[in-house]
């Protein structure tokens, strides 16, 4: 379920909610005096990149992982 960071722009308070898109978009219906708190929401240069350096980085043994289920009758599994 998505997190959104919200901030009402009268008294400054900040929540952060969990709900599905639909339900954000009739909460905001409901709620005008809140918005989404931009600075929290937006991506950063530490969660762009290539996933799979991600992957590997984080977790080292993870090719051993990979290699072990290559060999697999009938695998198409393939190391990062």
């Amino acid at each position: 379920m998505p997190l959104y960071p919200v901030k009402n722009l009268e008294t400054g308070e900040e929540k952060e909610l969990a709900m599905s898109v639909a339900e954000y978009s009739q909460w905001r219906k409901d709620n005008p005096e809140w918005d989404k708190d931009w600075s929290k929401g937006c991506a950063s240069p530490g969660e762009v990149g290539d996933w799979r350096n991600k992957l590997v980085s984080r977790n080292p043994g993870w090719n051993d992982v990979l290699g072990k289920a290559q060999k697999a009758p009938g695998s198409k599994v393939k190391k990062l």
